[in-house]
């Protein structure tokens, strides 16, 4: 599986491997950039243990990891993913992803969603692509129920944080039929 080049006039999504994961350190070590996830990103040995991960599933073809170049700025911005890939059942998650601080707000995130959307259903023809978000991160669920997503449930207590606390997490899914309607309409003009 070779990781595709996702591009528009904004945002440029490219494979995040070893090569190339230096250029996220500075936003990294923004304050709590992750502080709903299960990751920790804020040192060099912990950013590079992160993206080693995500290298790791890249080659079992689990998930395919992106850092992300804003375009407009000029700047890398950060990271996202296609995760926990299953190609039998024609389910991915989208997810684990961070910007820096100025970077959020800016519709950025919306440009980089459409782009991972259109590839997952138009290319992959994929069937459901789901979201998984902390029940506490508002701003995080605001984003993804913007982008036209269905919020399927609640999954209580499912991930241990790093500061020991047990997340519930929120489960979103969108499904191939109801794209084209959310491409016209959300996305509209992209």
């Amino acid at each position: 599986m070779k990781a595709p080049t996702l591009e528009n006039l904004r945002v440029k999504l490219s494979l995040l491997d070893l090569s190339n994961y230096k250029h996220l350190s500075d936003i990294a070590q923004q304050p709590n950039l992750v502080q709903y996830s299960p990751s920790k990103i804020d040192t060099p040995e912990d950013l590079k243990d992160y993206v080693q991960t995500a290298v790791d599933d890249y080659y079992h073809k689990t998930g395919i990891p992106f850092i992300v170049f804003d375009k407009e700025a000029n700047a890398y911005a950060g990271c996202t993913r296609f995760g926990f890939i299953s190609w039998q059942n024609k389910v991915m998650h989208i997810g684990w992803t961070w910007i820096g601080n100025e970077f959020q707000g800016t519709g950025l995130n919306m440009h980089m969603k459409f782009l991972m959307l259109q590839y997952a259903f138009e290319n992959l023809e994929f069937d459901k692509v789901e979201f998984r978000v902390d029940e506490r991160n508002m701003r995080s669920r605001k984003a993804v129920e913007k982008l036209g997503a269905t919020l399927e449930g609640i999954l209580r207590k499912d991930i241990l944080l790093l500061d020991g606390f047990k997340r519930s997490s929120c489960c979103y899914g969108m499904l191939k039929e109801e794209w084209p309607t959310i491409k016209m309409t959300v996305f509209k003009g992209f």
